[in-house]
């Protein structure tokens, strides 16, 4: 998958694994994840959708930080969370806010197979073990989207590791490497600053950035 990498994602991987300052980032990323993904949907689907991704979102920061634990690079645990979400859109049917095409699906989880099965994470069950105790809001599917087989924001032919953008637009397979500084006020949600999901987000928010 292609991802973008810069100061903020640094900021935001200290904040996440800090006391405190971590729930306010939390937040803020799940806000920002269900907004760029809802608008790449049809305007009148975008409510229907909104608290099964903010359930989505919060759970996959839990995800991001196990990854992190388990060993994988920033830029490998951020592409785990992505691919859970791709999962999750290929089972309701949401073609539109796939950042893959479905046919590479399988290739993706084989990549993290291990880390998948550890918490029981499929593509019929994106979240596993990380399902909330209440489960997540259920939004309406739309099975005739994914029948047509259109992908028109999926990125193919990034499947075989986690491609890079650093914020010179060059691009590193498996990421770049975390700066010996990193301040943590950079994150999203720390001090109350407000940035587009094109500044802290990957190819998801193109959309966002070319409206900017």
């Amino acid at each position: 998958m292609k991802l973008r990498q810069n100061v903020r994602h640094w900021a935001a991987k200290r904040a996440l694994t800090t006391p405190v300052v971590g729930g306010y980032v939390n937040d803020k990323l799940v806000g920002m994840h269900t907004d760029i993904f809802l608008n790449k949907a049809d305007e009148d689907r975008r409510e229907e959708r909104r608290d099964h991704l903010d359930d989505f979102f919060d759970a996959t920061m839990d995800t991001y930080v196990a990854a992190l634990d388990a060993g994988y690079p920033e830029a490998e645990a951020r592409e785990i969370t992505h691919v859970q979400a791709n999962f999750d859109f290929f089972n309701h049917g949401w073609a539109e806010m796939m950042e893959i095409p479905s046919d590479e699906l399988e290739e993706h989880y084989r990549r993290y197979e291990e880390f998948f099965e550890r918490y029981d994470i499929t593509i019929d069950d994106p979240l596993g073990e990380f399902r909330p105790a209440d489960g997540v809001a259920d939004p309406p599917a739309t099975p005739e989207r994914m029948a047509k087989g259109e992908f028109e924001n999926a990125v193919a032919g990034f499947a075989d590791d986690a491609y890079v953008e650093d914020a010179d637009g060059e691009l590193h397979v498996g990421g770049t490497d975390e700066p010996e500084e990193v301040d943590v006020s950079a994150a999203p949600g720390v001090d109350g600053d407000e940035i587009d999901g094109s500044d802290l987000d990957d190819d998801d928010a193109d959309d966002e950035a070319k409206a900017d």
